[in-house]
């Protein structure tokens, strides 16, 4: 297994870690940091999360370079997204700190073009992401490690940045996965 596929496979660990962190009262008390107020546990989980996260942008960087791209990579990135993602919004929507329709959407989106994927793998084609589902992804980061952090720094000034920016995640999210949807369906269909 290359470098950029371990890299990937520690973001799946990281996981079960940013879990515990945010759904066991470890008692760690409240901070405020930049207007924020929040629990301590949601900040530590937070800097996982953003760790996690940015994991995704080091293995794909390590792949590219030093030309180590391989089909377990392009099906294990996605993958570890979808798992980090799911993970950070289903215990979001069970803190009540995220709408749970925009999360059904987000994940709903997720199983869909992971089935399309699991199908086109079968039939021999693997397809690495598309830039609008990389745009889809970094939007995802940006709205749940906003939402972790209890809306730091625009909490001062009462915008709601957390909520504005999962709207915008929602939306990349149906326009990646319908584009993904037409440029895929011919393959699809010939996979039968």
């Amino acid at each position: 297994m290359n470098v950029p596929n371990k890299i990937t496979i520690s973001r799946i660990f990281l996981i079960p870690l940013f879990m515990v962190i945010m759904l066991v009262d470890f008692g760690w008390g409240e901070m405020t940091l930049l207007g924020a107020e929040m629990p301590v546990a949601h900040f530590v989980a937070a800097l996982i999360f953003i760790f996690a996260a940015t994991t995704d942008w080091v293995d794909g960087y390590y792949a590219r370079k030093y030309n180590q791209v391989t089909n377990l990579g392009k099906f294990l990135d996605p993958l570890a997204d979808k798992l980090l993602v799911s993970a950070a919004l289903i215990i979001l929507v069970e803190l009540q700190m995220a709408p749970s329709w925009i999360v059904i959407i987000i994940i709903s989106r997720e199983f869909a073009i992971t089935g399309l994927r699991l199908v086109l793998a079968g039939s021999g084609e693997v397809h690495a992401a598309a830039m609008l589902g990389k745009i889809k992804m970094w939007m995802q980061i940006v709205a749940i490690s906003a939402l972790l952090l209890h809306n730091i720094f625009f909490e001062m000034f009462n915008i709601p940045f957390d909520i504005i920016a999962l709207y915008i995640a929602a939306f990349f999210t149906v326009w990646s996965g319908v584009d993904y949807f037409i440029k895929n369906w011919g393959a699809f269909k010939n996979s039968k």
